[in-house]
């Protein structure tokens, strides 16, 4: 029995030995130029014959290969790759990543704090960039990601990063852009198991009320500029209160969407709600306080057995109809690398293929705040894209070949790869 355990707390080990991460790409030295290309630009406009340069980790160029004119020596290098595609690296909100490796190893997890209450908790310094998960993703063509705690009622603070990185130093993009808030179900479940009605609600409205208390604390306590003593939990709260932070609220159903709105509405707190399985029911209502919505797994079933059986493949183009600001991502952490094709869902539902394309791109930067520097392919910007052949949101035909974070050319070398590689000379089918 010993030896059967040592073997088994030896896996794990085995498992993140096996094969280490391509080590992080060297800053951008050479001016570059690719033409020819079908440029996306994640705007909702596509240039059928472009030029993108960029120099210094940022974009110089982008536009129309027959109308604009190229000062050829403004490059070192020019790289003609007609027939391929250009797309905005894809941004994943939400995640996981690197804050979680495997999920029967406790110990490889760290995304949730003990305890209820931790809006001090911070993501960013539990994050691990030598996960072999975000290799992965890359392949797919995911380059930074928004990594968010979990559990309890308040999980702490989370950060912008991007996907290639020797520490999380590095890897920060925008620290501590918000808090999550998990909003407690009001839904009152009436099965053999289920408590009784009277203990469900009571359950329910002591966790708002812990909730309720917390907020109004902090905003008092951000009241005051400097306090005599200073309260973590509190002072980590002070930026939701000037606009520097948002709360980013996690429920499904329409009862805790419109109790949740009415609350930090009241406190002036800017608001994104994350899930949202019934954004559908109040789109008037998200709109009228401009609260940007986090689609989570449109590749999902309905969450009532008399819904239509693709409403989660149609919420985006709903949303999108009633003017309502959101962003598609994916739970956990190893099906991010689906994000592109959860997007491709949404474009096969009623939402055009760039529409769907700026879900997980432009709209996306801008629910995050970071769409001044990402987000879209735009002189100015971070050269931050990838190049790949046939459609990116299409499951049989995207092949990202190339990727590039801030400029940097990045390695879209993974595990899975060199098991193929491996396997593949293995048996002469090379």
């Amino acid at each position: 029995m010993n030896k059967i355990i040592l073997m088994l707390l030896a896996l794990p080990v085995s498992f993140f030995c096996s094969a280490q991460n391509p080590a992080p790409a060297p800053s951008q030295t050479m001016r570059i130029l690719y033409m020819g290309a079908v440029a996306h630009t994640g705007t909702g406009e596509v240039i059928q014959n472009s030029v993108v340069g960029f120099e210094n980790g940022k974009l110089k160029l982008v536009g129309d290969a027959t109308i604009v004119r190229i000062d050829r020596t403004a490059y070192d290098t020019i790289i003609n790759i007609q027939g391929k595609h250009i797309y905005p690296g894809l941004i994943a909100l939400n995640t996981q990543v690197g804050l979680s490796e495997i999920e029967a190893v406790r110990a490889t997890n760290d995304f949730v704090e003990v305890g209820q209450v931790n809006p001090s908790a911070r993501s960013i310094i539990a994050y691990n960039t030598d996960s072999k998960v975000i290799p992965t993703l890359r392949s797919n063509g995911v380059l930074m990601s928004h990594v968010a705690p979990q559990g309890g009622l308040v999980s702490g603070q989370s950060s912008v990063v991007v996907l290639d990185a020797w520490n999380y130093e590095d890897a920060a993009y925008k620290t501590d852009i918000g808090i999550h808030v998990n909003w407690p179900s009001m839904r009152i479940m009436k099965s053999r198991r289920s408590d009784a009605e009277e203990k469900q609600k009571e359950r329910s409205d002591k966790s708002i009320t812990e909730i309720k208390k917390l907020f109004n604390d902090a905003k008092a306590y951000a009241s005051v500029k400097e306090p005599q003593e200073k309260n973590l939990h509190l002072e980590s709260m002070r930026g939701l209160f000037d606009g520097s932070k948002m709360a980013f609220v996690h429920c499904n159903y329409v009862k805790e969407i419109i109790s949740s709105i009415a609350f930090f509405q009241s406190l002036k707190v800017r608001m994104v709600l994350v899930g949202g399985a019934d954004a559908w029911m109040v789109t008037d209502l998200l709109k009228a306080h401009n609260i940007s919505v986090i689609i989570v797994n449109t590749h999902s079933l309905p969450s009532r057995d008399d819904e239509d059986l693709d409403l989660p493949y149609k919420l985006p183009v709903i949303l999108k109809q009633a003017g309502v600001k959101f962003a598609i991502s994916v739970s956990g952490f190893w099906q991010i690398q689906n994000l592109a094709f959860q997007a491709g869902t949404s474009a096969g539902h009623g939402l055009s293929k760039e529409d769907a394309l700026q879900s997980v791109t432009s709209s996306a930067a801008q629910i995050l705040g970071i769409e001044s520097t990402v987000g879209t392919l735009e002189p100015g910007k971070d050269a931050t894209f990838i190049i790949t052949t046939g459609d990116l949101l299409d499951m049989k035909s995207s092949i990202v070949e190339d990727a590039f974070i801030q400029g940097r050319h990045i390695s879209l070398d993974d595990t899975r790869k060199v098991l193929y590689r491996k396997y593949m000379d293995k048996y002469g089918l090379k």
